[in-house]
């Protein structure tokens, strides 16, 4: 959106009309409110972006379908020009006319029609601005008030077409659409009126039109406008080239919609910077609020605490009035009412209120001009950027505190939009601040950039066939009623036509795949953000999908389900096993529970608000990382785990408990650090990819990267039989991870030497379960040594010794268990788990393994 200057904040407000309680469309759901359906056709006006047009901003919806818009605003208008009656040249008129042609002109290009042109909707900044209130409400079907606001300024055939008002709101007929040429009869009608007025020639005896010729000049113009033929009246791009503006068209520089974040042109092809860089710097004093977006400036207003009813109410828009007074006469069972009067307060006002940004800026007053200038230079330190001291203490607060602060969400929003606009270029510091936290306002962006989008989005997403009728479509049409409509955006019939054509181009285009119920919910987080982008929601599904579902979407997609959950109930051992325990007594398997949660990724089981801060880290770590969110969700709910039965944990999962996910999220991350990365190997993930840039531009840390994507040596992990891994209760991990766990050097195997992780390692303890011969043979540095047949007693209890003993001191820290054969580890390492012991893993091709390393070492001999 262009940046504020000296524009200001304006709202108006409407009433969408009502529709019947009882009825029900066709498809036996109850009918979408008519202020739903303005609200998604509303958001297509926020992304037409013209000098020569005000700027949609938002749209609110109230209670009793009522609607309030905002949108850029300016005091003046030509109604001013009217109300002062001061003479007004010819080329003024004629540059107002050009300016006004300009706007109409953009919005005919892109299938609209103003139809409410009129003197009080062209406002004035030095330059005309178009200002529209009619585009809402789809040809004055949905809304309460009719189409004719100004009919003095209405076209005959708009006036001949009259209001159509459908009897049946089930049964509704699309009305004949207006045509552009509408636009150009209302503005000839005005340019008259401005020379009439502002010239005094309603005092004229002569001929008017005789005297505007020989004395204004502007006659031509209007003529033009006034020809009653359709078919030879021009459209606005006619008129710009009409010799009539021959003279001015000259002094206006085409307009150039400016290059997308994703897209095939050059972004920096225009920037030029002056001869003089001193120039730059002039404005020392200015306000650097002006400077920002607006959508950014009303983000911001809301934050510090603007209430668009209560600006409305302040100024006498809304009436307010004592509920006793409204209620009815008499009242049906079925919700129909008599005896109410009309309010007065649902006509149609069309005063524009102009937003105050007093508060907003007292807010602000404190805040450095540096901090809406952060400079992004290479050599910062591994601490993210802040702008002040205040920004670092108010890091550290809970989320939802920080989203709400004004101060901090300016300096994160201002430091996030030009690492956006330096993408891909910045990406590693993208990757970095984003690790603190993302700013709602941008998160639809900052996650492209974390998924790696890059190139000609649009037009890949244009060349995708989305209207041939596919197999899939009747199933895409079942599910999208159900997907979300909590959400105001996605419940709405534009939300259900985005979402329909984002699903069928990711079928299309991924013909190996297929549509498997809980697709939509996927869809939903991005096409949320991006509602007015589909090419980026189309774009981030498709690179989200292969990172972390790689294969979920298969037609026979049950070997990779199956390992995956295999793996899942391994980490539950793994972290928790007095849980794992329990949920395997009473036959609670995560078949039963988990396939929703990692076949949409938690989208079908929390609602929007929360897969935002849960995928806010998500989109940070690796492909195992869902891993540790499930786990996460498993622990808050542990106590009723523990306590109920198979029955019980059904119902409770049937209706999943409320969940703190800012918790869950911290708690992800841990569990994260203490998983050793070979533990969640699977051989169905994603494998090394091939492209250059195929890590995103973010270094390789344990956090994001995968494991099955880091080039193979002979001591990774091996792939072994789905039977094999479901009869292990413990996950298995690589020489290589077992290296580095015990920080053990090794020339021979560069790959196997020491990393120093950002998280911090856990202690671990190797628990070699050969007999003492093969053990004093050769062993880890570091290992116990605790036979596999004399161990456990035939409880199954650990027998006491001094080995034994040491083994309980690192109760807590990871285990890992080394053998010749992998049964009788499996089988050592599931009695510990059964005992209780965490983070027992299993190490994958035992003792041989490490032979290879010249790692192992024999016992001093005692003297």
């Amino acid at each position: 959106m262009p940046p504020l200057k000296d524009a200001q904040l304006g709202a108006f407000t409407f009433f969408a009309s009502a529709l019947p309680h009882d009825v029900c469309g066709s498809n036996g759901l109850p009918l979408t409110p008519n202020s739903i359906k303005i609200l998604g056709r509303f958001q297509i006006l926020k992304t037409s972006v013209h000098p020569r047009l005000c700027q949609y901003v938002d749209i609110a919806r109230g209670k009793h379908e009522r609607l309030v818009v905002v949108a850029e605003h300016y005091e003046k208008s030509v109604q001013d020009l009217l109300r002062e009656t001061k003479p007004v040249s010819s080329s003024k008129i004629l540059h107002l006319a050009y300016e006004a042609l300009q706007g109409l002109e953009y919005m005919n290009c892109h299938r609209m029609v103003h139809r409410a042109l009129a003197p009080q909707n062209i406002l004035l900044d030095g330059e005309v601005r178009l200002y529209s209130k009619i585009l809402l409400s789809k040809r004055g079907i949905s809304s309460v008030f009719p189409v004719a606001q100004y009919p003095s300024y209405l076209a005959p055939e708009v006036i001949a077409k009259g209001i159509l008002k459908p009897t049946d709101p089930t049964q509704y007929e699309r009305p004949l659409p207006s045509g552009p040429k509408s636009d150009i009869w209302s503005l000839g009608v005005i340019l008259f009126e401005l020379c009439m007025v502002c010239n005094r020639f309603f005092c004229c005896v002569d001929d008017i039109v005789t005297v505007l010729a020989e004395e204004h000049g502007c006659v031509d113009v209007i003529k033009v406008c006034h020809t009653f033929y359709l078919s030879i009246l021009p459209t606005a791009g006619d008129l710009l080239h009409d010799s009539v503006f021959s003279e001015i068209s000259s002094l206006y520089v085409p307009f150039r919609q400016p290059a997308s974040l994703f897209s095939s042109t050059l972004r920096c092809a225009d920037l030029i910077l002056p001869e003089d860089i001193s120039l730059l710097c002039n404005d020392v004093d200015s306000d650097f609020l002006e400077e920002r977006s607006i959508e950014e400036v009303y983000y911001l207003w809301c934050l510090a605490g603007g209430d668009l009813e209560k600006e409305l109410m302040s100024k006498g828009i809304i009436l307010s009035k004592p509920p006793v007074c409204t209620l009815p006469n008499f009242l049906l069972e079925d919700g129909e009412s008599f005896g109410q009067g009309r309010d007065r307060s649902f006509l149609l006002d069309d005063t524009t209120v102009t937003l105050s940004l007093c508060q907003l800026r007292n807010r602000l007053k404190d805040v450095p001009g540096e901090a809406f200038y952060p400079l992004l230079g290479e050599d910062q330190s591994s601490v993210p950027h802040s702008g002040s001291n205040s920004e670092l203490s108010t890091s550290a607060l809970p989320l939802i505190i920080r989203e709400r602060d004004t101060e901090y969400q300016l300096n994160r929003i201002v430091l996030f939009d030009r690492l956006i606009k330096a993408y891909p270029y910045k990406k590693n510091l993208i990757w970095k601040e984003a690790r603190v936290d993302i700013p709602p306002l941008l998160r639809g962006l900052t996650w492209a950039a974390l998924l790696g989008v890059e190139g000609a989005i649009q037009e890949k997403y244009d060349a995708t066939d989305k209207d041939t009728p596919i197999p899939t479509d009747r199933q895409i049409e079942v599910d999208i009623p159900r997907c979300h409509q909590y959400d105001e955006l996605l419940s709405s019939p534009e939300g259900h036509a985005k979402f329909r054509r984002v699903l069928k181009a990711w079928v299309v285009s991924h013909p190996n795949l297929v549509y498997w119920q809980g697709l939509d919910s996927l869809c939903a987080p991005f096409l949320y953000l991006n509602f007015n982008n589909e090419a980026l929601a189309y774009a981030c599904m498709s690179a989200f999908i292969p990172k972390y579902l790689y294969n979920f979407f298969l037609k026979d997609n049950s070997h990779v389900i199956q390992e995956y959950l295999t793996v899942f109930s391994q980490m539950i051992a793994f972290h928790d096993p007095e849980l794992s325990n329990h949920l395997n007594e009473i036959g609670f398997i995560p078949d039963l529970y988990a396939i929703p949660w990692f076949l949409t990724m938690f989208t079908h089981v929390f609602p929007l608000h929360k897969i935002f801060h849960l995928w806010d880290t998500l989109l940070l770590g690796n492909a195992s990382f869902p891993f540790c969110i499930g786990v996460a969700i498993l622990q808050q709910l542990r106590v009723r785990l523990l306590a109920n039965g198979f029955n019980e944990c059904i119902l409770l999962f049937s209706d999943l408990p409320e969940i703190d996910i800012e918790r869950c999220v911290r708690e992800s991350i841990n569990l994260f650090c203490w998983t050793p990365k070979s533990a969640t190997y699977r051989q169905h993930a994603q494998t090394l990819k091939q492209a250059t840039g195929g890590d995103n531009g973010r270094s390789n840390t344990t956090f994001t990267s995968d494991y099955e994507e880091l080039s193979k040596t002979d001591l990774s992990r091996e792939p072994i039989k789905l039977s094999e891994l479901k009869s292990e209760a413990s996950p298995r991990i690589s020489a290589e991870d077992l290296i580095d766990l015990c920080e053990l050097s090794m020339s021979s195997h560069p790959k196997a030497q020491s990393k120093k992780s950002k998280c911090n390692k856990p202690k671990l303890l190797v628990v070699d379960i050969r007999n003492s011969e093969d053990f004093n043979r050769g062993h880890i540095p570091g290992s116990i040594n605790l036979p596999f047949g004399s161990t456990f007693t035939t409880e199954g209890e650990l027998a006491q010794c001094p080995t034994s003993a040491m083994l309980q001191n690192f109760k807590g820290k990871v285990v890992v268990v080394v053998g010749h054969a992998a049964k009788n580890a499996a089988e050592f390492a599931a009695n510990l788990v059964k005992l209780g012991y965490p983070r027992v893993c299993i190490l994958d091709g035992g003792i041989n393994k490490m032979k290879l390393t010249g790692l192992l070492t024999v016992p001093s001999p005692q003297i």
